[in-house]
Formats: structure tokens, C-alpha cells, sequence
């Protein structure tokens, strides 16, 4: 589940903890679950990595980067059950990777946990950090202006939360926050991108924007299921500010007068409010 917003507060936990110190080591936890991808071996990643300093700790995307002295960076994509953390994991048994860390007097840990072992841990040289940055992804959502927000938007004639989700249109927003985006733009999911006005563009820009930012105020939001934590293990605060997410069939929160409805776009679930974002499903 972790988006923008979670990996966001991830890396805003770590980064007093974390950079500037020096890698003493990096190993493969014992975990009997599913591997996750790990590239290269972790026994190259140990040589590479070793004695090196993290001399900075960002987000790109919705992945945690590592950037260290040798310019290599660690390039950390929590995907749907990841987790970066400095203490107390969720279990034991679902940690992955773990970075021994120095600031010359004592040492500390760094974890990635995954319970499903979806996630990916890589570690990219500066050549290969520069494509996935520029590349294979799109502008971040946070930092896109309007300009190139429709420049993108009118090159695809998908609906606009499918074409929101493609993170080389725009990277970042996943299908949580994509449902909070369009209800707060009054914006129906299935209107396509094509027909799009200029009106409508800016204030989906600003509903990223506002969306986005308050999550990253909250620390993110903590489903049911309770698996997005923070580094510290806490839970994230947004999931009680959720318009229309996972809220099918409760009264919207705008109009008061319909209820939340809940339709599957591209194998994902949308919720929206077909009186606030009003347009036929048939344009989908």
C-alpha cells in the first residue's frame, strides 16, 4: 500500500538516523516467506556498499533512495507491504535486508520488512539511477507544474484514474490516494483525459497538491489490515481523513446525499461520489 505520502514520512523518519553515518554491513535476513527481489546478490551489494557513507536519504517516487559516497544508490521500493524501519518490527520473521550502521562511537540498525515480499531492494550506479530517474518515470506528482500536467494528460485517451496510476505520466500516486485526488477535484474517475478542460486540470493539480500534502502531515495512512507503520512501528494518522476511500456506501462527505459507490478500473478499486463527480460510467 505505501504511496507517496507513506514513503514520504519513511523517509523523513530515517533520514536524521541514517545519513551521514558509515555501512559496516548489509545482509539477507533469514526469512521463510517469499524472497523479494534483491539486485545485484547481496554478497556484491556487501562489497560495494561496505565502509561507504550514506551521504543523503530522499524519495523518489514511491521508493526510498540511499545515496552513498561511491555515488551508487540504494534504490528501496516498498510496493504493497514494505516497510522501512530503525526499531521494534511488526514480526520477525518477515525482516528482509539489514544495514549495520556507524557513526564512529556506536552502531545502528536499518530494516526493510515485507510481509507479502513484494518489495525490491537495489543497488544502482550513478548511470543506472539517472535512467529510473529520468526515464523511467514521470515527474514527481509533488513537484509537477500545470503546464506539463496537461501537456501529459492530453497524450493519453485513457480514463483519468487509470492514466493517474501510469507513473510515467506522473509518479507517486497509487490507487488510495488517485480515489481522494478526484473527489476532492469533483472530477468523475472515468472521464478521459482527452476531454479534460483547462479548468478541471487546475484543480486537479491543486487537489494533488492539497491531498498529498496533508497525508504527509498525518504520516500516511494506516489501512485495516494495519500494515504501513512508520520507522518507528507507529501508525500513520490520513486513513481518518479519507473522503472516499474504502468508504463505499457511506453518505459522501461533500453532497450528503448519495452514498459512496465503489467500481474496479483497471483490476483496481475506485470510490467516488456520482453526484460530486458526476459523468457517465459508459465514457470509461
Amino acid at each position: 500500500m505505501p504511496e507517496l505520502p507513506e514513503v514520504e514520512t519513511m523517509v523523513r523518519g530515517i533520514r536524521p538516523h541514517v545519513a551521514g553515518k558509515i555501512i559496516r554491513t548489509v545482509s539477507e535476513c533469514r526469512c521463510p516467506c517469499k524472497p523479494i527481489s534483491i539486485t545485484p546478490t547481496v554478497r556484491t551489494m556487501q562489497r560495494r556498499a561496505r565502509e561507504q557513507t550514506i551521504t543523503s536519504v530522499d524519495r523518489l517516487a514511491k521508493r526510498v533512495v540511499l545515496h552513498l559516497s561511491s555515488g551508487d544508490a540504494f534504490v528501496i521500493e516498498p510496493r504493497m507491504t514494505g516497510l522501512m524501519l530503525l526499531a521494534d518490527p511488526p514480526s520477525t520473521e518477515h525482516l528482509r535486508i539489514c544495514w549495520t550502521l556507524s557513526d564512529g562511537e556506536s552502531e545502528s540498525k536499518l530494516w526493510f520488512w515485507d510481509r507479502r515480499g513484494l518489495g525490491t531492494v537495489r543497488l544502482y550506479r550513478p548511470a543506472e539511477f539517472d535512467e529510473l530517474r529520468t526515464v523511467k518515470l514521470g515527474p514527481d506528482a509533488l513537484t509537477i507544474d500545470r503546464e506539463e500536467w496537461t501537456q501529459r494528460l492530453q497524450k493519453t485517451n485513457r480514463a483519468i484514474k487509470v492514466a493517474m496510476l501510469d507513473q510515467k505520466i506522473v509518479a507517486g500516486i497509487g490507487n488510495l490516494y488517485a480515489s481522494e485526488i478526484l473527489h476532492l477535484s469533483g472530477i468523475s474517475p472515468f472521464t478521459l483525459c482527452s476531454s479534460l478542460t483547462e479548468t478541471e486540470i487546475d484543480r486537479l493539480h491543486d487537489a494533488v497538491r492539497q491531498i498529498l500534502s496533508d497525508a504527509i502531515r498525518y504520516e500516511g495512512s494506516t489501512l485495516s489490515d494495519g500494515t504501513y507503520r512508520n520507522a518507528l512501528n507507529k501508525a500513520g494518522g490520513y486513513q481518518n481523513e479519507h473522503r472516499v476511500y474504502a468508504r463505499a456506501e457511506e453518505l459522501c462527505p461533500t453532497c450528503q446525499e448519495t452514498p459512496i459507490q465503489r467500481v474496479v478500473q483497471a483490476q483496481r478499486s475506485t470510490f467516488y461520489c456520482p453526484i460530486c463527480q458526476s459523468s457517465p460510467p459508459e465514457s470509461a
